[in-house]
């Protein structure tokens, strides 16, 4: 492949991921309707950034056209989990993981919908709505198992955070100690540090 063609790609795998991300984010706000329009926006945003790439010049009035109508069914599917948020107590959170899914789903098919249309020469000036449209709803499916497979790395990277975070915190047990103190010796014992650097060290332990 060739180096530049490459680093396009990389560029725009990241723009769109990156935008991914953001929707799912996006989708957990707990006002129904807010969560969709922050979702167009990053969308808005995610076909912009993808417009510079492929020297694509465009309209805002035009994208939002073409990306409402798109979407329109994308919308259908997120709006009995909007529904959901509005009961209390539990609505938000339940509601908030159904919309995070279907937002995520919908920016992924939303953005290799329009990075197809812009690698076969593409423009603003020649779209098939009904074309654009098919290609959403068909790349709409992989993009639930793509947001599903990001949420799920989201959290066994939060939990290899936290896990971290609590080794740091746990104190070290009798046993640790008397391990390091057998260490100390041996690395004293052969010459490698000094008495003076041992008993700072074996002090710096037992403290």
């Amino acid at each position: 492949m060739d180096e530049n063609k490459r680093l396009k790609d990389d560029s725009v795998n990241m723009i769109i991921n990156n935008h991914v991300l953001w929707s799912m984010g996006a989708g957990f706000i707990p006002i129904p309707l807010a969560d969709m329009v922050a979702v167009s926006y990053i969308q808005m945003d995610m076909i912009k950034q993808l417009c510079k790439i492929y020297n694509i010049d465009y309209k805002d009035n035009e994208l939002k056209a073409t990306l409402t109508s798109i979407t329109s069914a994308g919308l259908v599917k997120a709006g009995a989990g909007r529904l959901v948020k509005m009961i209390p107590v539990v609505g938000s959170a339940l509601g908030g993981v159904a919309v995070s899914a279907l937002s995520g789903a919908s920016t992924y098919a939303v953005g290799h919908a329009f990075r197809l249309h812009f690698e076969q020469g593409g423009t603003f000036l020649d779209f098939d709505l009904n074309k654009l449209k098919k290609s959403y709803n068909d790349l709409f499916e992989k993009g639930k198992k793509v947001a599903s497979e990001m949420k799920q790395e989201q959290e066994k990277v939060r939990k290899e955070s936290e896990k971290v975070a609590e080794d740091k915190e746990m104190p070290k047990s009798g046993q640790d100690i008397i391990n390091e103190l057998k260490a100390l010796a041996e690395l004293k014992e052969a010459g490698l540090i000094t008495e003076e650097e041992f008993a700072a060290l074996k002090k710096k332990l037992i403290s």
